[in-house]
């Protein structure tokens, strides 16, 4: 193991209470007949990319209009959060703190472009990550994002940890080991190793 890549939502923080009040902003400001999103609807769409997410929450709005609506929430929902941000999980900062010293760590999440610098701006914790991909930059799926920051980046032997069965297979396809974030978002059943806390994190780490 020679360095941590770790999903953002469910994983590292939970957001879903701003980003729902963002969503329902952007959805007054396009004039949508919808009801509003709550943090449960948010919940069954983890893991998943914004036009998938949008398909699965506006499923009687055309293309054209949930494309539009993207671009509205993506715009509203980083203002948000580099004025709220997200709720940690507990201890994250510190023991993110405390992995930096020993691996290089870096971030990948299904999100629009803006999303990983407004919750590094908001916790301060910049310092810490050497890089960070999504799909609103590049386009490419989760795992094809983890094979790109890894030949970027020169890491030969990465773990993954991440909440979802998305975050599962996107370490299978890049080939490397899972860590399942039991107490995020989602439900796993392979993985390469469990954490039930984020804590359990330094175990894995060789650090507690």
């Amino acid at each position: 193991m020679d360095s941590i890549i770790f999903d953002l939502d469910g994983t590292l923080w939970d957001s879903r209470k701003i980003v729902a009040a963002a969503w329902n902003a952007a959805i007054e400001q396009n004039k949508l007949d919808a009801e509003p999103i709550t943090v449960e609807d948010l919940k069954s769409t983890m893991g998943l990319q914004m036009p998938d997410i949008m398909k699965k929450l506006f499923p009687q709005y055309d293309e054209t209009a949930r494309n539009e609506l993207i671009e509205t929430c993506g715009e509203i929902e980083c203002v948000y959060l580099k004025k709220s941000g997200g709720v940690l999980y507990p201890e994250v900062k510190e023991i993110i703190g405390q992995l930096a010293e020993k691996y290089p760590l870096y971030i990948i999440s299904n999100c629009q472009e803006g999303y990983i610098e407004a919750f590094l701006a908001f916790h301060e914790m910049e310092e810490y990550f050497k890089d960070f991909e999504n799909p609103g930059r590049t386009g490419l799926t989760k795992g094809e994002n983890i094979q790109l920051l890894m030949e970027r980046n020169g890491l030969k032997d990465p773990i993954y940890v991440g909440d979802t069965i998305g975050d599962q297979q996107a370490a299978g396809y890049a080939g490397i080991p899972f860590v399942y974030a039991a107490y995020g978002f989602g439900e796993v059943e392979s993985f390469d190793q469990k954490i039930d806390r984020f804590e359990h994190l330094l175990e894995v780490a060789e650090l507690a």
